[in-house]
């Protein structure tokens, strides 16, 4: 069935705001520290800003996850894309702590990845647009849209040296990225503001998490071993890697993490396409444990081209559990609860990620310098035996339904 909204006019509007969003993300995530540098800071301001921004998303979405059941969600949204408008207005200011604060309490996302207070809304959104059978669908397209938007913003955040050379100041082509991502949500809040208003009996209920309560927090500690496992493999990282191990160039790197994105961008549509036939968790479990023993054998592999060769089909394989792990939440708890859950299942993820690539760093420089790697396929190999155990029992309703 569906929920309050089912013309998919309501969907394809949330996908567009994803597609905007990831957009701006893609590019403000490159254009803030160099614009830092530009006005007079160095990394460790960079961090800083980096570091509040982070905590400051891991907080305002576990607080919008909260208030959720008891607001109409499409305000919500709209208050999340005229904060998006402040941070863009916000971040033209020079002074650090300002920038700090802005970084803190805005949207701003220096990771480029999907996170931050609007996440859960829009998940809510289209778990209640989508029909149970559609579901994975639509969030495979939602993570396919983020992912090639992002890329695509990440090469606008070239427009200021373009800027530059037209003779336009840098500080100035700088801060006018910024208004651009301030205008990306006036785009956002306009698309939002088409969306339709919720029913009454689904807001105002007694507690963001309910009898789905055990489950969901079950989940939380699942998704985080996983993502904790996740960072010590993290894009910069495994760039140094290949850099050090194997003297891989720079514009040869390049174009290898263009090709990763590329492969894991393609692969979020395919996994909704095998878990209609095998299930959720299953896809989850199943394209991600040799997604692990390609990066564990690329651990031990003797040379460059084998190397590479293990790592794009781990890409090929690895994110096909994004789109299901997000579809499987919102399947297994109570509509009401959706919001929280999504921001309870995502903050944790967001904080564990953040601890291991500091190990990491010191792992790299060890005698056996793919030890991260081992680890980082180990760990997410026990996640996901785990994982297979913990919901051996408990179905989505489209693979409830008794086969007659």
């Amino acid at each position: 069935m569906r929920g309050p909204f089912s013309r998919p006019s309501d969907i394809l509007l949330l996908l567009v705001a994803r597609g905007v969003r990831g957009f701006g993300d893609g590019f403000a995530a490159i254009v803030l520290p160099a614009y830092l540098v530009a006005i007079g800071f160095g990394t460790a301001e960079v961090g800083i800003v980096a570091a509040a921004s982070l905590f400051g998303s891991a907080l305002f979405t576990l607080g919008v996850g909260m208030l959720a059941p008891r607001h109409e969600l499409r305000h919500l949204l709209l208050a999340g894309a005229a904060l998006m408008v402040a941070t863009g207005l916000g971040l033209t200011g020079e002074n650090l702590i300002w920038i700090a604060v802005v970084g803190f309490v805005g949207t701003i996302n220096p990771s480029g990845g999907d996170v931050g207070m609007l996440v859960p809304l829009e998940h809510t959104m289209l778990a209640r647009g989508a029909a149970d059978r559609e579901r994975t669908k639509v969030f495979a397209r939602y993570s396919l849209i983020g992912a090639l938007s992002t890329a695509a913003g990440a090469l606008a955040a070239a427009s200021p040296d373009l800027l530059v050379v037209a003779g336009i100041d840098r500080i100035v082509a700088l801060k006018l990225m910024f208004y651009a991502y301030a205008v990306l949500g006036v785009a956002a809040a306009a698309l939002y503001r088409m969306l339709p208003q919720s029913r009454g009996e689904e807001r105002h209920t007694s507690a963001p998490l309910g009898a789905s309560r055990a489950m969901v927090y079950r989940l939380a500690a699942l998704f985080s071993l996983d993502a904790f496992a996740g960072g010590f493999t993290v894009q910069s990282l495994l760039a140094l890697w290949l850099f050090e191990r194997f003297g891989l160039s720079l514009s040869a790197a390049s174009v290898f993490f263009f090709w990763t994105t590329v492969l894991s961008a393609l692969s979020f549509p395919l996994a909704g396409a095998i878990a209609r036939r095998i299930g959720l968790v299953n896809t989850m479990v199943f394209t991600h444990i040799p997604s692990s023993v390609c990066l564990i054998g690329a651990a031990f592999a003797p040379n460059l081209a084998v190397v590479l060769g293990l790592l794009l089909v781990r890409s090929a394989l690895a994110q096909m559990d994004v789109p299901t792990r997000t579809s499987y939440v919102m399947a297994v708890v109570t509509p009401e609860e959706r919001a929280a859950a999504a921001s309870v299942t995502a903050v944790p993820r967001s904080l564990a990620s953040s601890i291991s690539p500091a190990l990491a760093g010191a792992l790299y420089g060890m005698p056996f310098s793919g030890l991260p790697l081992l680890l980082c396929g180990s760990l997410k190999i026990v996640y996901d035996l785990a994982l297979l155990y913990t919901c051996r029992h408990v179905k989505p309703p489209e693979e409830s339904v008794e086969k007659v």
